[in-house]
């Protein structure tokens, strides 16, 4: 298994689409700090009254959907790169064992994505508490840091599920195009067609969204789910996006 796992982290470190991706984070980092400190200053600007009609400086709000289209495109190429240029041939023949190639490339993606969540998302946290400072609420993200880094665990756990996701689309989809369309109908598409449904239907559907998680998981004012419902739901995309990897890896030639 390990020699699976090392396999399939060559993959990822080989191609040129890991490290561009690296870089549209890098930049979407970049635009949410410049957005944040323009507020932060727009806040100190204005005067009393018209402060309270501030949103939040948390940077989070304008990345995280950026990171979580990322992270879907990385899961997604893992596999789909493969199929596109027949490599996915040798990978089987390699190991027949399809199960623990489907396990290593969980693995590898779960690994990275988890890795590169964290980085981000406590980055996005510490500066985000250095530029807003001592500042009130609403131009203050979170009353405490204890909130804060409850925010940061919850989007890294459904960063690394949607790339899980992106993953398992991928193995079944085969295809890039066809794997980015469908992830990006989950991520963009049904959290907008679901506010359009008759309570209340719409808040629970669009909270159990990919994009609405990370709030249900902090248990933010407002949260339609509890936690620890919204870990079933997490966990439930794993476990269904992973049986039809599986079933599709298994039943059917490469």
């Amino acid at each position: 298994m390990n020699d699976v796992i090392a396999s399939e982290w060559l993959k990822v470190r080989s191609v040129r689409s890991t490290y561009w991706l690296l870089a549209a984070v890098a930049g979407a980092l970049v635009l949410g700090t410049v957005v944040s400190v323009l507020m932060v200053a727009d806040w100190d600007a204005s005067p009393a009254a018209e402060r309270e009609r501030f949103a939040s400086a948390d940077m989070a709000v304008l990345v995280l959907p950026f990171l979580q289209f990322c992270v879907a495109v990385f899961g997604g190429l893992t596999v789909t790169s493969e199929y596109t240029t027949g490599t996915i041939l040798s990978t089987l023949a390699a190991v027949p064992r399809r199960g623990r190639v489907l396990l290593g490339k969980v693995v590898v993606v779960g690994t990275a994505t988890m890795l590169l969540a964290l980085a981000t998302t406590f980055l996005m946290l510490a500066v985000v508490s250095v530029v807003v400072g001592d500042r009130p609420s609403p131009i203050a993200p979170w009353e405490s840091m204890s909130e804060g880094v409850g925010s940061a665990l919850a989007a890294v756990a459904v960063l690394v599920v949607t790339a899980h996701v992106a993953l398992c689309l991928g193995v079944a989809i085969r295809a890039s195009a066809g794997t980015l369309v469908t992830m990006t109908v989950l991520l963009f598409v049904l959290p907008v067609a679901f506010t359009f449904l008759p309570e209340p239907w719409n808040l629970r559907l669009v909270s159990g969204t990919l994009p609405a998680l990370p709030s249900q998981l902090a248990g933010s004012p407002g949260a339609v789910f509890s936690p620890g419902v919204a870990a079933v739901v997490l966990a439930a995309y794993v476990v269904v996006s992973c049986g039809i990897a599986y079933s599709a890896l298994t039943r059917r030639d490469a």
